[in-house]
């Protein structure tokens, strides 16, 4: 008897430590089949955005220099792309014909002028003989009345002679300002009309450069002028065709009146120095534009993915498990998010692999450094 019953000990002792086992070999296959997956925290930067802009560059001051008189051009003083000086000569029209118009004006005066002298002194006789009753007053009147005629004719003369004077004096075109000149179409002795186009001279000292902006950029401009350094937040770079920058910043002066109706953006204008007259009239490039955010909350675009029309990332919880979460992403640039709302600072999330894995699965996650990844941005 008691033989039998260490028999069914043994036994029972058996099956237990048998079940124990496998208990032990089906656990150890289930973690083995949880997947490694990436992940990394949610992380706080101090960083700077760049926001850029299709820019137009125009010269400070480029005024177009018409003829404002008919003639020959008789001369030109300059060649195209030659550096001037306000009130240098550029072109010389030939003026023969006005210098006629003004000698007759001129002519014209003086002879109004001695033809109102003499009715003054006739005035004058006629005074003395109305006081001796030689003549009725009727004669000194008539003789008056003549008076006042030559008169309005030596204002008209006058008036004649400023205008010869003011074309005779368009038949010589000056610079307006210190400017370099522009392409010159006509040659020595072409015909020129009125108002033809000679040539522009275009000031560059200084060039505007123009840019459009929208809605949304615009209001944050706007309230950020209360928040920040108007000269340092006003502050942009100029990137130029060939793909460099810039030596000099620039700096937005004002902002267009109104919105365009058919983009919704507005047109904003900065001011860059020009030295070396690098930049031209009418060239453009890509305006830069940068903004410091503070404490901004970053995760990288590979550990987000959209779903109609949301952004989500799967979160890590202390179980291990994996669960979407939608976020609103406040902007994104290079290869990082910075959130709005919906995630915290510290939060795991997945950073790689996220194809697959689904919701509620469990995982087993392998840290990855912030630091080794901020290398690729900053």
């Amino acid at each position: 008897m008691v033989r039998r019953l260490k028999v069914f000990v043994m036994l029972v002792s058996g099956v237990i430590v048998g079940a124990c086992a496998e208990n032990k070999r089906a656990n150890g296959n289930k973690d083995s089949q949880l997947k490694v997956i990436p992940v990394i925290n949610v992380f706080v930067k101090d960083t700077k955005l760049f926001r850029e802009y299709v820019a137009d560059i125009e010269a400070i001051r480029n005024v177009e220099l018409r003829a404002r008189v008919q003639g020959f051009l008789e001369k030109i003083y300059v060649d195209e792309g030659e550096i001037v000086e306000k009130g240098q000569l550029l072109f010389k029209i030939n003026d023969e014909e006005y210098r006629a118009e003004l000698a007759e004006a001129t002519a014209n005066l003086e002879s109004a002028i001695a033809e109102g002298k003499a009715s003054e002194l006739e005035i004058d006789r006629l005074k003395i003989m109305v006081e001796k009753n030689v003549i009725s007053e009727t004669e000194l009147s008539v003789a008056e009345a003549k008076l006042k005629a030559v008169n309005a004719r030596i204002k008209q003369s006058m008036w004649a002679e400023s205008n010869a004077k003011l074309k005779l004096s368009y038949t010589s075109v000056r610079a307006p300002f210190d400017g370099i000149i522009d392409r010159i179409p006509f040659k020595a002795g072409s015909l020129i009309d009125h108002g033809t186009l000679l040539t522009t001279v275009s000031d560059i000292s200084e060039v505007f450069v123009y840019f459009n902006v929208s809605e949304g950029e615009y209001l944050r401009y706007i309230k950020s002028q209360t928040e920040k350094s108007r000269s340092k937040n006003n502050l942009v770079a100029l990137m130029l065709a060939d793909g460099t920058t810039y030596p000099f910043e620039g700096e937005v002066e004002s902002i267009g009146g109104q919105f365009q109706a058919t983009t919704g953006s507005i047109s904003f204008r900065a001011r860059f120095p020009n030295p070396n007259s690098i930049l031209k009239h009418g060239a453009t490039g890509k305006l830069r534009w940068s903004d410091t955010l503070t404490d901004a909350i970053m995760i990288p675009q590979k550990a987000a993915f959209e779903l109609q029309d949301k952004t989500f990332v799967y979160v890590v919880d202390s179980n291990n498990r994996v669960q979407a979460r939608n976020f609103i992403p406040k902007t994104r640039f290079s290869h990082y998010y910075i959130v709005e709302t919906g995630l915290k600072p510290g939060e795991k999330i997945v950073f790689e692999g996220i194809q697959e894995i689904r919701d509620g699965m469990r995982i087993i996650p392998k840290q990855v450094r912030t630091d080794s990844i901020l290398t690729v941005a900053f």
